[in-house]
């Protein structure tokens, strides 16, 4: 007789464990929801979308706007679904990131705006007036010795990603001693001066490294900067020295996208 009643004891324990299990799960899934934004599906949790009281996303979970639902039951919302994601990643975060070169800043302001999240909005706006601050500014790199800064090259750009990209470029060749460029020299915001930087007897500029084993000369320098920009999608708007008759002997670069 206690055998069979710790026997039911046991069904009755698994039955209401099950029973809070289900619950469990039908909550869980009832807290996901699919959203339908202009084609492209996204599945995100309902804290998620709710996470900024009088949003337009919480006013349509919570009942509070009407928004029509597509074929299979979703809620369909008529916007762009690429840029949506963006919106969605803020939501999660709680503050905004966007890939490198991301280039659509308009845009994500206006959806920002449409979505009500006022936060966002400002975020994207201030980001975007700061790239065309950036753009309208002509930064630069130079390249000199660490005795004679009159003696080197100047590399303009209005793009400040562009002269940041051509000083890594320098400063990984001259660390990978390819090339002849010397391992020795120090780097600044906007500088970078050799250690060892002379003039050879026909007036060429040289990188010479201590025990002269590795030479090179500013042509490379101006070749490879070049070279660089093109990849880049950039052109040489002018050499602000041709005086000397050639880009190659010139001081100074100018790029322009």
């Amino acid at each position: 007789m206690e055998k069979k009643i710790n026997r039911r004891e046991k069904e009755c324990e698994e039955k209401h464990s099950n029973s809070e299990g289900s619950e469990q799960d039908k909550d869980y899934k009832t807290s996901l929801i699919t959203l339908n934004v202009g084609g492209y599906l996204y599945i995100t949790q309902k804290q998620t979308l709710t996470k900024y009281p009088d949003s337009f996303l919480e006013g349509i979970i919570n009942g509070k706007i009407m928004c029509p639902c597509d074929a299979d039951g979703h809620y369909f919302i008529d916007r762009d679904g690429l840029l949506f994601r963006h919106i969605l990643n803020f939501l999660r975060n709680g503050e905004l990131l966007l890939p490198e070169g991301f280039r659509e800043n308009q845009l994500l302001a206006q959806e920002a705006d449409f979505f009500q999240l006022k936060v966002l909005s400002d975020a994207v706006k201030s980001r975007w007036e700061k790239e065309q601050l950036a753009s309208r500014e002509t930064t630069f790199l130079e390249i000199t010795d660490s005795h004679d800064r009159s003696q080197g090259l100047r590399i303009f750009c209005n793009a400040p990603d562009f002269i940041a990209k051509i000083k890594s470029r320098i400063v990984l060749v001259s660390k990978s001693r390819l090339d002849g460029f010397p391992e020795e020299f120090s780097v600044s915001s906007n500088i970078i001066q050799f250690k060892y930087f002379i003039k050879s007897e026909n007036g060429t500029r040289l990188v010479l490294k201590e025990d002269n084993t590795f030479v090179c000369t500013l042509e490379t320098l101006k070749f490879e900067a070049i070279m660089t920009a093109l990849k880049c999608g950039f052109r040489l708007l002018t050499s602000l020295d041709c005086s000397k008759g050639s880009i190659v002997h010139s001081d100074a670069l100018h790029f322009i996208k």
